[in-house]
């Protein structure tokens, strides 16, 4: 197993173990790294909407749990000294999202920025975007997530 695939283990496993609604909603870990982590959803009739794809709640929870999985391969060697948390999450809608969905998200700031900033008592803000796409690759919404790092006091 490569180094990229045990990340990625680690980090799915604790976020099954610790978030229920990963388990529920069925979310695969298919890629986690510190700037990048890509997810998925399966299609499932119980989280269809009026449309017959996946329920916003779903699409937001695939690309919120994208966001957090890439914050923390990205920062979680400092959950001593702080807690990552989102501060505000912004949703487009693009396309209608039917069948089995992919989310893929992207660290916003370099990573030594953000610590640079924690070094200096301060908290950080820093966005992750997330596209969301379904199977024939047409991307259903894009989501931005503003996360933190609130130190521990």
């Amino acid at each position: 197993m490569s180094d990229t695939q045990a990340a990625t283990a680690s980090i799915a496993e604790l976020l099954r173990s610790t978030v229920p609604m990963v388990r529920t909603l069925n979310l695969s870990y298919l890629e986690v790294g510190p700037e990048r982590a890509v997810l998925s959803l399966p299609d499932q009739p119980e989280y269809r909407n009026h449309v017959g794809g996946p329920h916003a709640g779903a699409i937001f929870t695939l690309a919120e749990s994208a966001s957090g999985a890439v914050v923390l391969a990205a920062f979680g060697d400092q959950m001593e000294r702080a807690v990552p948390l989102p501060v505000r999450a912004e949703v487009t809608f693009a396309k209608i999202a039917r069948g089995d969905l992919v989310s893929t998200a992207t660290l916003g700031r370099p990573i030594a920025d953000v610590l640079a900033e924690l070094d200096a008592g301060q908290r950080p803000e820093f966005p992750v975007e997330v596209s969301t796409v379904r199977a024939d690759g047409a991307e259903t919404g894009r989501m931005t997530v503003i996360w933190t790092l609130r130190p521990n006091r």
